[in-house]
C-alpha cells in the first residue's frame, strides 16, 4: 500500500472516487455496467457501488444514472449531461 493511500476512506471520498470513474467512462456518451465488473477498477466492493450508485443518482447533476435492467445483478446506465 502506498504512503498516499487511505487505509479507511471515508463514504465522500469513496463517493468521489466512483464518480470520477463514471465521468471518465462515460465521458464520450454513455456507459452501462455491473457494480462486480468495476469494483476493481474502482477499488471498492460491488456492495459499496451499489449502496453508492444510488445516492450519486440524486447528487450528481452532471450525470443521469438509470437501473437499466437485472439479470444477476443490477445492470446500470451512465449519461453525460454536461
Amino acid at each position: 500500500m502506498s504512503a498516499t493511500t487511505n487505509p479507511n476512506p471515508t463514504v465522500q471520498e469513496k463517493e468521489a472516487r466512483l464518480l470520477r470513474y463514471l465521468r471518465q467512462k462515460a465521458e464520450n456518451g454513455e456507459m452501462y455496467f455491473k457494480s462486480k465488473f468495476i469494483a476493481d477498477d474502482v477499488g471498492l466492493s460491488a456492495k459499496e457501488i451499489g449502496a453508492l450508485i444510488v445516492k450519486l443518482q440524486d447528487s450528481a447533476t452532471d450525470l443521469t444514472i438509470e437501473k437499466w435492467s437485472y439479470t444477476g445483478a443490477t445492470t446500470w446506465r451512465i449519461e453525460r449531461t454536461a
